[in-house]
């Protein structure tokens, strides 16, 4: 059985629609062997295929070839994870940066933040307070 490097790719749901599989050879993103490949290019068994999903490179070792996507749980019987340590690190790293999110204080405020802050400040434009009238003047000349 010959497969596409794209196909099997969508097959084992390493990416969620075949044009995006597709989209990756395109750009450069998909290796086997460290050369770029093209969408068209067959694929056997034992080939190592990597994928650039930036900032990390992940590898994975074809074990059965299949042409149709399936479910979840079969997918360690067509492809192993073979994900160099150092990259597993370096995914853990950006996930742990990306959860820390907005530190609180830096940026714009949220809605939340700004009403907190108005309340506490008691911020009344001068034309709200109640000791001003409106054509009321004090006659300084006299």
């Amino acid at each position: 059985m010959e497969v596409r490097v794209d196909k099997w790719l969508w097959a084992v749901r390493v990416f969620k629609t075949r044009t995006q599989a597709t989209e990756a050879c395109k750009k450069g993103r998909v290796l086997i062997g460290g050369t770029q490949v093209k969408a068209s290019r067959v694929i056997k068994v034992g080939d190592t295929i990597q994928v650039k999903r930036p900032p990390v490179l992940y590898s994975f070792k074809v074990i059965a070839l299949t042409q149709n996507r399936m479910n979840a749980k079969l997918v360690p019987g067509y492809m192993e994870h073979v994900t160099t340590p150092d990259q597993l690190e370096l995914l853990e790293l950006v996930k742990m940066d990306q959860a820390a999110g907005r530190a609180r204080g830096t940026g714009r405020p949220t809605k939340k933040e700004r009403r907190d802050l108005e309340e506490f400040v008691d911020v009344t434009p001068y034309f709200m307070d109640d000791d001003w009238e409106f054509g009321e003047e004090e006659n300084t000349t006299e």
